[in-house]
């Protein structure tokens, strides 16, 4: 038998294709089919007991039922403990984005404003002092203004030379090209998480049932800005 995908000889896209991460929250559904599951586990012991005729055996159903009981105990207990690891690890790239913007903030007048920061971008970081939270959504608009500033100051800073002299703006290009590390590192750990999370909502029966009862939806990963992919494909020497 040939195979079914042959990269010496099978259809390819000379063009390429990109692709994108999509916007959109998944809700967990189970159907009848594992409510009839359920009844059925802690009715196990009825036929064994037909059949044997021992009525001892009915407690079958009830060791049985414990057991998924238990299951579904750890699987609630479980979803919990990991949307707390999701907050930590989206608190940490909030952290950075709250740094970067501190950059801004020091190195705008420097440059004679020669960037203006957005205002939503300071309200969205005023939230974060002050120990609010934001979601997935706005986070990953935050970091795309975030870096939509950054890409409006450094072409200045690269454009007069004098500039380049200056300490306090160098230092500041160093710790934004060190943050920028810091929060890919950061978005990779939040990624990771985020999709343990999605797969888990699916492992049928007990984290499947627990999170459709529960009204868990999956979550989105971190997507990059159309700016940033464009710069990507940019011709940078």
């Amino acid at each position: 038998m040939a195979n079914e995908l042959d990269e010496m000889t099978g259809p390819v896209n000379a063009e390429g294709r990109d692709v994108n991460v999509i916007e959109k929250q998944l809700p967990v559904k189970v159907g009848v089919g594992s409510q009839i599951f359920e009844i059925a586990l802690w009715c196990v012991g009825i036929p064994v007991w037909l059949i044997s005729g021992k009525p001892v055996t009915l407690l079958l159903g009830l060791v049985v039922g414990c057991i998924y009981l238990y299951m579904k105990v750890n699987a609630a207990n479980y979803f919990r403990q990991l949307q707390q690891k999701i907050q930590q690890d989206a608190s940490q790239i909030d952290n950075y984005l709250e740094q970067r913007v501190q950059i801004l903030q020091n190195v705008a007048p420097l440059v004679n404003k020669a960037v203006d920061l957005d205002k939503d971008v300071m309200t969205a970081v005023a939230a974060l002092r002050g120990g609010g939270t934001i979601g997935d959504v706005e986070r990953n608009n935050l970091s795309a203004q975030i870096d939509g500033s950054f890409a409006r100051l450094f072409p200045q800073i690269e454009a007069y030379p004098e500039l380049k002299s200056h300490t306090t703006i160098m230092e500041a290009v160093r710790q934004n090209a060190n943050l920028q590390k810091e929060i890919t590192a950061a978005r990779t750990l939040y990624n990771d998480t985020v999709a343990l999370w999605n797969t888990s909502l699916y492992e049928w029966p007990a984290k499947m049932i627990v999170a459709a009862r529960a009204g868990y939806t999956t979550r989105i990963p971190f997507t990059a800005s159309a700016e940033t992919k464009a710069q990507a494909r940019g011709v940078f020497f």
